[in-house]
């Protein structure tokens, strides 16, 4: 599968530089930050939640986990994580569980941790397990404008040795 059009398609109709970054097939966050020798923090993963009908996309750094008491302090209902049946259909120009940060261009309410905001880029998955691509942080938020807001727990992910 390729990188979704619709993605580089608003990238190039936005006029924003970006990397298109190539590594072995990887199937987590971080595991592509460690392929793309990015610091977990730069690497930007999606986690999709949902409340009844409602589906939210959470864009979090790598090496942290969504809290969800935050989440539905946020969005005022109660949300649990998505399964994989239940977001699938949303993605079909996505391999499963890479679909990129970019809830505009779904339909989908997106949120983001303001961690991310400190940093000066991103780094995300590009709708393949082969391919990521390198954004500046302030591009990303003025093409998706998401809801800003503190949504990960206190306690970094452990990182697997």
């Amino acid at each position: 599968m390729d990188i979704p059009k619709r993605l580089i398609e608003c990238l190039t109709r936005n006029n924003v530089r970006y990397e298109i970054l190539h590594h072995t097939e990887a199937f987590s966050a971080q595991r592509i930050a460690e392929a793309e020798h990015v610091k977990a923090e730069h690497q930007a993963k999606v986690v999709m939640v949902g409340s009844g009908e409602q589906h939210f996309m959470v864009v979090v750094p790598a090496n942290r986990r969504v809290d969800l008491e935050k989440v539905e302090q946020i969005t005022g209902h109660a949300v649990s994580l998505d399964t994989e049946p239940e977001f699938k259909a949303f993605f079909p120009d996505c391999q499963v569980g890479t679909m990129p940060p970019f809830g505009n261009l779904y339909d989908l309410p997106t949120l983001v941790d303001r961690s991310l905001t400190h940093e000066d880029y991103i780094v995300f998955e590009a709708g393949t397990h082969t391919e990521a691509i390198k954004l500046s942080y302030f591009d990303y938020q003025q093409i998706v404008k998401p809801q800003i807001a503190d949504l990960t727990v206190n306690v970094p992910l452990i990182q697997h040795v």
